[in-house]
């Protein structure tokens, strides 16, 4: 089992006391429900505090200022979107389409009073939401990602996708189709990781 607590997430981010109990209760319901739901991977979930919580809520400081809604595709067990909200996001939605991971959502919004809507529904098929930033992890290649991310933020937001080692691939799929401004930060929990910074999206 990982040495790193709950105690060494509030070391590594800086969050308040009250925040960190929010995340507390939140890896609760996360270890009560994941016998019956497949919420993460079980091996993981020894480690849950840096391969979900903190993996998660390196993103927040990559933020643009005055983030005020966000859009995070695929939530499964609310990594990272949910994490988000809880850290300060005012406008958090959740899109998963998977009936049970959507209650296990609800269940967590209520208990850690997050400020989130949760959309039972497939991606393509949520609409009338302006966003200022979408995010996603371990979802789908990029050219997907763009595809889903597009109606939500236009050229006008910005996404933060946490990728893995196919990232430079998954980057030259894409140019035939799509303009973009991209960066790129090191993952803080994973060595292969990389999360990706993309604005000015555009079709090509």
């Amino acid at each position: 089992m990982s040495g790193f607590d709950a105690v060494a997430f509030q070391e590594a981010t800086g969050v308040s006391r009250e925040t960190l109990d929010r995340l507390i209760a939140y890896e609760g319901l996360l270890r009560k429900w994941q016998p019956k739901i497949n919420l993460v991977g079980p091996s993981t979930l020894p480690d849950a505090w840096k391969r979900h919580f903190l993996d998660s809520a390196q993103l927040y400081p990559l933020l643009p200022e005055g983030t005020r809604v966000l859009v995070d595709l695929g939530s499964g067990a609310g990594f990272p979107g949910l994490v988000l909200a809880i850290l300060g996001v005012p406008q958090v939605h959740l899109i998963e389409s998977d009936v049970r991971k959507c209650a296990f959502l609800r269940e967590v919004a209520r208990v850690c009073e997050a400020p989130v809507t949760v959309h039972t529904k497939r991606i393509e098929t949520v609409t009338g939401i302006e966003a200022d930033v979408v995010t996603a992890r371990a979802l789908a290649p990029l050219a997907d990602l763009f595809a889903w991310a597009h109606p939500f933020i236009g050229s006008r937001g910005k996404c933060l996708f946490l990728k893995g080692a196919a990232l430079d691939d998954e980057l030259t799929a894409t140019t035939q189709y799509w303009t973009m401004n991209s960066e790129r930060f090191d993952s803080r929990t994973d060595p292969s990781g990389t999360i990706l910074r993309v604005s000015h999206l555009e079709r090509a």
